[in-house]
Protein backbone atom coordinates (compact mmCIF):
# COMPACT_ATOMS: atom_id res chain seq x y z
CA UNK A 1 0.00 0.00 0.00
CA UNK A 2 1.28 3.43 -0.69
CA UNK A 3 2.28 6.07 2.33
CA UNK A 4 1.25 9.29 2.10
CA UNK A 5 3.55 11.73 3.98
CA UNK A 6 1.44 14.34 4.99
CA UNK A 7 1.16 17.75 6.83
CA UNK A 8 4.85 18.93 6.60
CA UNK A 9 6.47 22.34 4.60
CA UNK A 10 8.24 20.02 1.90
CA UNK A 11 11.19 21.67 0.52
CA UNK A 12 10.95 21.15 -3.16
CA UNK A 13 13.77 22.87 -5.64
CA UNK A 14 14.57 25.23 -2.78
CA UNK A 15 11.28 26.17 -2.44
CA UNK A 16 9.31 25.47 0.74
CA UNK A 17 5.68 24.55 0.11
CA UNK A 18 2.53 23.65 2.25
CA UNK A 19 -0.60 21.63 1.84
CA UNK A 20 0.88 19.16 -0.25
CA UNK A 21 1.55 15.03 0.00
CA UNK A 22 4.49 13.09 -0.66
CA UNK A 23 3.49 9.46 -1.84
CA UNK A 24 6.02 6.95 -1.10
CA UNK A 25 5.32 3.09 -2.71
CA UNK A 26 8.82 0.68 -1.65
CA UNK A 27 11.48 2.51 -2.00
CA UNK A 28 10.29 5.66 -4.52
CA UNK A 29 8.56 8.68 -5.02
CA UNK A 30 5.77 8.34 -7.01
CA UNK A 31 4.01 11.71 -6.87
CA UNK A 32 4.03 14.72 -5.23
CA UNK A 33 0.15 15.67 -4.81
CA UNK A 34 -2.42 18.33 -3.21
CA UNK A 35 -3.89 16.80 0.28
CA UNK A 36 -7.06 16.59 -1.66
CA UNK A 37 -6.18 14.86 -4.30
CA UNK A 38 -7.87 10.80 -4.12
CA UNK A 39 -4.84 9.35 -4.25
CA UNK A 40 -3.35 10.85 -0.70
CA UNK A 41 -6.48 9.89 0.40
CA UNK A 42 -6.61 6.44 -0.31
CA UNK A 43 -3.31 5.94 1.02
CA UNK A 44 -1.76 5.09 4.48
CA UNK A 45 -1.29 8.62 6.25
CA UNK A 46 1.88 9.37 7.92
CA UNK A 47 1.65 12.65 9.58
CA UNK A 48 4.32 14.65 9.69
CA UNK A 49 3.01 17.18 12.57
CA UNK A 50 3.86 20.66 10.36
CA UNK A 51 7.68 19.54 10.49
CA UNK A 52 9.84 20.39 7.31
CA UNK A 53 10.49 17.24 4.97
CA UNK A 54 13.75 17.95 3.54
CA UNK A 55 15.94 16.01 1.27
CA UNK A 56 17.81 13.32 2.77
CA UNK A 57 21.30 14.71 3.29
CA UNK A 58 24.57 13.30 1.61
CA UNK A 59 27.69 13.06 3.18
CA UNK A 60 30.55 12.40 0.85
CA UNK A 61 33.60 12.77 3.65
CA UNK A 62 32.71 10.03 6.94
CA UNK A 63 35.99 8.11 8.50
CA UNK A 64 33.56 6.97 11.53
CA UNK A 65 31.19 7.24 13.89
CA UNK A 66 29.02 5.34 16.01
CA UNK A 67 32.24 4.66 17.87
CA UNK A 68 33.73 3.14 14.95
CA UNK A 69 36.46 4.25 12.64
CA UNK A 70 36.56 3.08 8.94
CA UNK A 71 40.24 2.35 8.95
CA UNK A 72 40.24 0.42 12.24
CA UNK A 73 37.57 -2.18 11.06
CA UNK A 74 36.76 -1.92 7.23
CA UNK A 75 33.88 -4.17 7.34
CA UNK A 76 29.97 -4.71 6.62
CA UNK A 77 29.30 -4.30 10.51
CA UNK A 78 31.45 -1.28 10.74
CA UNK A 79 29.90 0.58 7.53
CA UNK A 80 26.31 -0.17 9.15
CA UNK A 81 27.46 1.20 13.13
CA UNK A 82 29.03 4.43 11.25
CA UNK A 83 25.56 4.79 8.63
CA UNK A 84 23.41 4.06 11.69
CA UNK A 85 25.03 7.05 14.17
CA UNK A 86 24.97 9.29 11.05
CA UNK A 87 21.49 9.05 9.72
CA UNK A 88 20.41 10.35 13.68
CA UNK A 89 21.77 13.65 12.11
CA UNK A 90 19.83 13.42 9.04
CA UNK A 91 22.29 11.51 6.66
CA UNK A 92 20.50 9.17 4.22
CA UNK A 93 23.45 8.65 1.88
CA UNK A 94 27.47 8.87 2.15
CA UNK A 95 30.76 7.37 1.51
CA UNK A 96 32.33 5.40 3.95
CA UNK A 97 35.99 6.74 3.99
CA UNK A 98 39.07 5.25 4.11
CA UNK A 99 42.42 7.57 5.70
CA UNK A 100 45.90 6.73 3.36
CA UNK A 101 46.65 3.09 4.39
CA UNK A 102 48.91 0.19 3.07
CA UNK A 103 47.03 -1.08 -0.33
CA UNK A 104 46.13 -4.34 1.59
CA UNK A 105 43.71 -2.39 3.95
CA UNK A 106 42.62 -0.62 0.52
CA UNK A 107 41.69 -4.00 -1.06
CA UNK A 108 39.64 -4.91 2.23
CA UNK A 109 37.45 -1.58 2.29
CA UNK A 110 36.48 -2.06 -1.46
CA UNK A 111 35.51 -5.23 -0.49
CA UNK A 112 33.45 -4.03 2.43
CA UNK A 113 31.76 -1.59 0.72
CA UNK A 114 30.77 -4.19 -2.25
CA UNK A 115 29.52 -6.81 0.01
CA UNK A 116 27.51 -3.52 2.44
CA UNK A 117 26.30 -2.76 -0.86
CA UNK A 118 25.46 -5.89 -1.95
CA UNK A 119 23.70 -6.79 1.78
CA UNK A 120 21.51 -3.31 1.35
CA UNK A 121 23.26 -1.97 4.55
CA UNK A 122 21.20 1.32 4.94
CA UNK A 123 22.64 4.52 3.48
CA UNK A 124 25.79 3.56 1.72
CA UNK A 125 26.48 5.14 -1.57
CA UNK A 126 30.07 3.71 -2.08
CA UNK A 127 33.98 4.45 -1.09
CA UNK A 128 36.12 7.68 -0.64
CA UNK A 129 39.53 6.70 -0.73
CA UNK A 130 41.23 9.88 0.71
CA UNK A 131 44.79 8.80 0.11
CA UNK A 132 47.55 7.31 0.18
CA UNK A 133 48.19 9.14 -3.63
CA UNK A 134 48.84 12.41 -1.40
CA UNK A 135 52.05 14.65 -0.76
CA UNK A 136 53.37 14.70 2.21
CA UNK A 137 54.20 18.59 1.90
CA UNK A 138 50.29 18.84 3.07
CA UNK A 139 49.69 15.60 4.68
CA UNK A 140 47.58 16.66 7.55
CA UNK A 141 46.98 14.45 10.00
CA UNK A 142 47.58 11.03 7.54
CA UNK A 143 50.60 8.83 8.38
CA UNK A 144 53.61 10.16 6.16
CA UNK A 145 54.56 6.25 5.88
CA UNK A 146 51.26 5.44 3.86
CA UNK A 147 52.23 8.31 1.63
CA UNK A 148 52.92 7.09 -2.42
CA UNK A 149 52.69 8.31 -5.76
CA UNK A 150 50.13 7.00 -8.29
CA UNK A 151 51.18 5.12 -10.82
CA UNK A 152 49.51 2.68 -13.72
CA UNK A 153 50.02 -0.47 -11.09
CA UNK A 154 47.29 0.76 -8.89
CA UNK A 155 44.39 1.56 -11.62
CA UNK A 156 43.05 -1.67 -11.67
CA UNK A 157 42.65 -1.36 -7.67
CA UNK A 158 41.19 1.68 -7.42
CA UNK A 159 38.70 0.80 -10.10
CA UNK A 160 37.43 -2.39 -9.10
CA UNK A 161 34.93 -1.74 -6.70
CA UNK A 162 32.19 -1.53 -9.48
CA UNK A 163 28.88 -1.07 -6.67
CA UNK A 164 27.98 1.98 -5.96
CA UNK A 165 30.26 5.14 -6.55
CA UNK A 166 34.32 5.71 -5.87
CA UNK A 167 35.58 8.89 -4.69
CA UNK A 168 39.34 8.65 -5.12
CA UNK A 169 41.24 12.12 -3.48
CA UNK A 170 44.23 12.46 -4.42
CA UNK A 171 47.12 15.10 -5.14
CA UNK A 172 47.88 15.67 -8.62
CA UNK A 173 51.24 16.32 -8.67
CA UNK A 174 51.99 12.60 -7.17
CA UNK A 175 50.04 11.38 -10.66
CA UNK A 176 49.76 12.76 -14.20
CA UNK A 177 46.92 14.00 -15.77
CA UNK A 178 46.99 11.01 -18.00
CA UNK A 179 45.99 8.50 -15.05
CA UNK A 180 43.62 10.81 -13.66
CA UNK A 181 41.94 10.83 -17.11
CA UNK A 182 41.84 6.59 -16.67
CA UNK A 183 40.29 6.78 -13.61
CA UNK A 184 37.44 9.22 -14.55
CA UNK A 185 37.12 7.08 -17.96
CA UNK A 186 36.43 3.84 -15.64
CA UNK A 187 33.71 5.83 -13.55
CA UNK A 188 35.88 7.22 -10.72
CA UNK A 189 35.04 10.60 -9.26
CA UNK A 190 38.54 12.21 -8.85
CA UNK A 191 38.82 15.09 -6.43
CA UNK A 192 42.09 17.31 -5.44
CA UNK A 193 43.11 17.13 -1.92
CA UNK A 194 46.32 17.16 0.41
CA UNK A 195 47.89 18.75 -1.99
CA UNK A 196 50.80 21.41 -2.61
CA UNK A 197 49.97 21.75 -6.20
CA UNK A 198 50.50 25.07 -8.52
CA UNK A 199 47.65 26.20 -10.46
CA UNK A 200 50.18 25.07 -13.60
CA UNK A 201 49.63 21.80 -12.31
CA UNK A 202 46.10 21.44 -11.47
CA UNK A 203 44.72 22.96 -14.29
CA UNK A 204 45.50 19.75 -16.55
CA UNK A 205 44.32 17.84 -13.99
CA UNK A 206 40.66 19.91 -14.17
CA UNK A 207 40.94 19.27 -18.01
CA UNK A 208 41.79 15.44 -17.67
CA UNK A 209 38.67 15.09 -15.53
CA UNK A 210 39.13 15.97 -12.30
CA UNK A 211 36.02 17.33 -10.68
CA UNK A 212 36.47 18.02 -6.88
CA UNK A 213 38.73 19.66 -3.99
CA UNK A 214 38.24 17.94 -0.67
CA UNK A 215 38.03 19.71 2.50
CA UNK A 216 38.75 23.35 -0.12
CA UNK A 217 41.54 25.60 1.84
CA UNK A 218 42.81 22.52 4.22
CA UNK A 219 45.65 20.87 3.36
CA UNK A 220 46.28 22.10 0.13
CA UNK A 221 48.18 25.38 -1.61
CA UNK A 222 47.06 28.27 -1.04
CA UNK A 223 45.85 31.65 -2.97
CA UNK A 224 48.76 33.96 -2.60
CA UNK A 225 49.20 37.38 -4.50
CA UNK A 226 51.67 35.55 -6.98
CA UNK A 227 50.61 31.69 -7.07
CA UNK A 228 46.99 30.98 -7.16
CA UNK A 229 47.59 27.50 -6.06
CA UNK A 230 44.92 24.67 -5.66
CA UNK A 231 42.88 27.24 -3.62
CA UNK A 232 43.06 29.50 -6.40
CA UNK A 233 42.58 26.72 -9.22
CA UNK A 234 39.39 26.02 -7.11
CA UNK A 235 37.94 28.93 -6.75
CA UNK A 236 38.57 30.28 -10.55
CA UNK A 237 37.13 26.79 -11.92
CA UNK A 238 33.12 27.52 -12.66
CA UNK A 239 32.46 23.80 -13.25
CA UNK A 240 34.42 21.76 -9.94
CA UNK A 241 32.84 21.13 -6.91
CA UNK A 242 34.27 22.04 -3.29
CA UNK A 243 33.93 20.03 -0.41
CA UNK A 244 33.58 22.41 2.60
CA UNK A 245 33.66 21.68 6.57
CA UNK A 246 31.59 24.55 8.22
CA UNK A 247 32.41 23.93 11.80
CA UNK A 248 33.90 27.25 12.49
CA UNK A 249 37.55 26.11 12.78
CA UNK A 250 38.66 24.15 9.88
CA UNK A 251 38.04 27.42 7.81
CA UNK A 252 37.06 31.04 9.40
CA UNK A 253 33.39 31.47 8.03
CA UNK A 254 34.74 35.16 6.90
CA UNK A 255 36.63 33.22 4.28
CA UNK A 256 33.75 30.28 3.56
CA UNK A 257 31.69 33.56 2.48
CA UNK A 258 33.90 35.19 0.49
CA UNK A 259 35.00 31.84 -1.65
CA UNK A 260 31.08 31.34 -1.90
CA UNK A 261 31.30 34.70 -4.33
CA UNK A 262 33.29 33.16 -6.36
CA UNK A 263 31.47 30.58 -7.95
CA UNK A 264 27.93 29.28 -7.89
CA UNK A 265 26.93 28.04 -4.95
CA UNK A 266 26.21 25.29 -6.45
CA UNK A 267 29.35 24.28 -6.98
CA UNK A 268 29.65 23.91 -3.38
CA UNK A 269 28.68 20.84 -1.04
CA UNK A 270 28.96 20.35 2.99
CA UNK A 271 31.18 17.48 4.00
CA UNK A 272 31.35 16.61 7.74
CA UNK A 273 35.39 14.03 8.06
CA UNK A 274 33.43 12.78 10.43
CA UNK A 275 35.08 11.21 13.01
CA UNK A 276 34.73 7.99 15.08
CA UNK A 277 32.95 10.17 17.94
CA UNK A 278 30.40 11.06 15.95
CA UNK A 279 27.30 10.09 18.05
CA UNK A 280 29.51 9.67 21.23
CA UNK A 281 30.13 10.96 24.23
CA UNK A 282 33.71 9.41 23.70
CA UNK A 283 36.49 12.52 24.72
CA UNK A 284 39.06 10.81 22.73
CA UNK A 285 39.73 8.10 20.00
CA UNK A 286 42.55 6.80 18.07
CA UNK A 287 44.50 6.96 14.57
CA UNK A 288 46.85 5.09 13.38
CA UNK A 289 48.45 4.57 16.70
CA UNK A 290 47.65 8.56 17.40
CA UNK A 291 45.16 9.70 20.22
CA UNK A 292 43.25 11.99 19.24
CA UNK A 293 41.08 14.32 21.79
CA UNK A 294 37.90 15.64 21.19
CA UNK A 295 36.57 19.00 21.98
CA UNK A 296 33.21 20.29 21.11
CA UNK A 297 33.29 19.74 17.24
CA UNK A 298 37.37 19.90 16.95
CA UNK A 299 39.31 16.42 17.13
CA UNK A 300 43.14 17.08 16.93
CA UNK A 301 46.30 15.17 17.71
CA UNK A 302 49.22 15.56 20.46
CA UNK A 303 50.51 18.34 18.21
CA UNK A 304 47.65 20.10 17.83
CA UNK A 305 46.75 18.98 14.39
CA UNK A 306 43.28 19.22 13.00
CA UNK A 307 41.99 15.36 12.39
CA UNK A 308 39.13 14.92 10.80
CA UNK A 309 35.59 16.51 12.97
CA UNK A 310 33.37 15.79 15.25
CA UNK A 311 30.30 16.99 13.54
CA UNK A 312 27.37 15.92 11.85
CA UNK A 313 25.14 17.16 8.73
CA UNK A 314 22.36 18.29 10.47
CA UNK A 315 24.53 20.83 12.30
CA UNK A 316 26.94 21.92 9.15
CA UNK A 317 23.40 23.00 7.64
CA UNK A 318 22.67 24.72 11.07
CA UNK A 319 26.16 25.95 10.26
CA UNK A 320 26.02 26.76 6.66
CA UNK A 321 22.78 29.01 7.90
CA UNK A 322 23.99 31.02 10.93
CA UNK A 323 28.05 31.17 9.97
CA UNK A 324 27.81 31.61 5.88
CA UNK A 325 24.57 33.64 6.50
CA UNK A 326 22.41 31.34 3.52
CA UNK A 327 19.13 30.53 3.40
CA UNK A 328 17.36 27.30 4.76
CA UNK A 329 17.21 26.09 0.62
CA UNK A 330 20.55 26.48 -0.07
CA UNK A 331 21.95 24.97 3.22
CA UNK A 332 20.14 22.01 2.60
CA UNK A 333 20.91 22.06 -1.54
CA UNK A 334 24.67 21.98 -0.41
CA UNK A 335 23.88 18.94 1.99
CA UNK A 336 21.82 16.90 -0.60
CA UNK A 337 21.57 17.79 -4.24
CA UNK A 338 24.82 19.31 -5.11
CA UNK A 339 26.95 16.34 -3.50
CA UNK A 340 24.53 14.26 -5.09
CA UNK A 341 25.35 15.91 -8.58
CA UNK A 342 29.00 15.68 -7.62
CA UNK A 343 28.67 12.29 -7.27
CA UNK A 344 26.39 11.39 -10.43
CA UNK A 345 23.58 10.17 -8.40
CA UNK A 346 21.75 13.50 -8.40
CA UNK A 347 18.85 11.68 -11.57
CA UNK A 348 17.76 10.15 -8.28
CA UNK A 349 18.73 11.40 -4.59
CA UNK A 350 19.19 14.44 -3.43
CA UNK A 351 16.00 15.91 -4.43
CA UNK A 352 12.36 15.56 -3.54
CA UNK A 353 10.70 14.81 -6.81
CA UNK A 354 8.28 11.76 -8.56
CA UNK A 355 10.65 8.91 -9.65
CA UNK A 356 13.33 9.61 -6.64
CA UNK A 357 14.46 7.23 -4.17
CA UNK A 358 12.80 7.75 -0.83
CA UNK A 359 15.79 9.37 0.70
CA UNK A 360 14.19 12.25 3.56
CA UNK A 361 14.71 13.71 6.36
CA UNK A 362 12.09 15.15 8.60
CA UNK A 363 13.33 17.96 11.17
CA UNK A 364 11.77 20.64 13.54
CA UNK A 365 12.41 24.64 12.86
CA UNK A 366 15.92 24.16 14.69
CA UNK A 367 16.73 21.20 12.24
CA UNK A 368 16.65 18.48 14.60
CA UNK A 369 15.81 15.57 13.15
CA UNK A 370 12.71 13.55 14.06
CA UNK A 371 12.60 10.98 11.31
CA UNK A 372 14.22 9.58 8.50
CA UNK A 373 13.92 7.62 5.36
CA UNK A 374 16.07 5.81 3.81
CA UNK A 375 14.52 3.41 0.21
CA UNK A 376 11.25 4.23 1.60
CA UNK A 377 12.29 2.63 5.15
CA UNK A 378 11.21 5.08 7.79
CA UNK A 379 13.31 5.49 10.93
CA UNK A 380 12.25 7.90 13.76
CA UNK A 381 14.70 9.72 15.87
Amino acid sequence: MSVALVNGRVLRDGVLVEGQCVLLNGARITAIVDAQDPRCRNAQHHDLGGGLLLPGFIDSQVNGGGGVLFNDAPGVEAIRAIGAAHRRFGTTGFLPTLISADLDVVARAIAAVRAAIQAGVPGVLGLHIEGPYLNVARKGVHDPAKLRELDASALGLLTSLREGRTLVTLAPEMTTPELIEKLVAAGVVVSAGHTNATYAEIEPALRHGLTGFTHLFNAMSQLTGREPGAVGAALSDPHSWCGIIVDGVHTDPVVLRIALKCKPHERFMLVTDAMPSVGTNNASFHLQGRRITVSGNVCVDEDGTLAGSNIDMASSVRNAMSMLGLPLSAAVRMASQWPAEFLGVGHELGRIAAGYRANLVLADEHLNVRETWIDGQSLRA
